[in-house]
This record gives structure tokens, sequence and C-alpha cells, in this order.
């Protein structure tokens, strides 16, 4: 992970998640001195939680290769509950994944527990998508690919705005701060109940 961080642009907080409003240039050292360590409330409030689920599809191959972060993707027609109810940004939960029913599974028992995530939820400017997208890293090393099979998450939290960024170090070094608070704030109470929510399979 490099030091150099670069310039961002920080995307307002909106709930319209719109992917032409872009705010204004904020200096890179305010949200790296600035930004707490745990977010939210003691108890997770209004809309949270959201459940998305969906089978794991192909994303673009970015997060291990470019980030050392990867992600599952779920697709389009899982994002309604989000895109109603949230703004864009980087959000934190669990998330679970499991062999679709009646297929067999490479996956180990750990491997199917329900595991702390964080999410980028958006239009991940740093990359420019053409569509709105939900990147879950489940903080978990897996030793094979689960493509195709069903992932459920619970959304808890709100972490931040989608940066961005000029530097692909800057945006590595906000991810790895982005699990961090993911796991903090998640560590309270209110939010490690819902690790055992009867939403994921047992």
């Amino acid at each position: 992970m490099g030091d150099a961080a670069g310039e961002i642009i920080a995307s307002p907080s909106v709930p319209d998640s719109s992917k032409d409003s872009v705010g204004p240039n904020v200096p890179d050292e305010y949200f790296r001195t600035s930004r707490p360590d745990i977010v939210g409330p003691d108890v997770p409030d209004a809309p949270f939680p959201i459940k998305l689920s969906g089978p794991v599809q192909h994303g673009f191959g970015r997060g291990s290769k470019d980030l050392g972060c990867p992600t599952a993707n779920l697709p389009d027609d899982s994002l309604p509950p989000m895109i109603d109810a949230a703004k864009t940004g980087v959000y934190y939960g669990y998330a679970q994944v499991t062999p679709s029913q009646g297929t067999s599974s490479s996956l180990s028992d750990q491997d199917v527990c329900v595991l702390p995530m964080v999410m980028s939820f958006g239009w991940n400017p740093f990359y420019k998508n053409e569509r709105m997208t939900a990147e879950i890293h489940i903080m978990h090393e897996f030793k094979t690919d689960f493509y195709g099979y069903d992932m459920k998450a619970l959304v808890l939290g709100y972490i931040r705005p989608e940066l961005h960024y000029i530097s692909r170090e800057a945006l590595i070094e906000d991810i790895e701060f982005d699990k961090k608070v993911a796991l903090k704030s998640m560590a309270r109470p209110e939010y490690e109940k819902y690790m055992s929510d009867p939403f994921f399979t047992v």
C-alpha cells in the first residue's frame, strides 16, 4: 500500500443516488484526519437493516487484481431495496454465501457462516462505472470462487460517500480503513445480534 493519497472529490450525500451529482474538491487530508473509526448510532435505525439477496455474479475482475480486495457482485434485480432507501456510498453489515439448492458445494463450513462485509454501492467514480453496482467484500479468506452461489447481505450502516480518487493507492488506503470501521462499528451488541438474524440460513 503506497503513501500517496492524491486529491479526491466527494459526491454529496443525497438520497437520489444521482450519477451526475459531484461535489466540490475536498482535501484528502480532511478525510484521513477526521474520519471516525466507529460510525452510526448504537442501535441500527431506519432505513436499516436493508436486505439484499441473489446469485453471485461475475464482476469487473478488478477487486482482487487492482485492489487486493475481492468482491462478490449482486445482479441488477437485487438492488431495488438499496436504490429505494439509501444513497450511494460505502456500507457495512453481514453477508452469507451458500450453494444453490440441489447443487454440490466446494465451500467449507467456515465459508458458509454469516460473516462481516463492506459494500460499495453506486457508480464507483474512480472506475467510471456505466451502471450502478453493489460490490460486496466479505471479510474472510475463501479458498475457491463461488460464482452462481446464493448470497444474502444484511446492510446495517453507512460509512462514507463515494469518492473520486486520482490515486489507486488512496483508494486502497481508504478501503482498508473502511474495513476497520466496519468491524469496530459491528462489535456493538445491537449490531452483533444480526449475525443470527432469521434472514440468514442456519
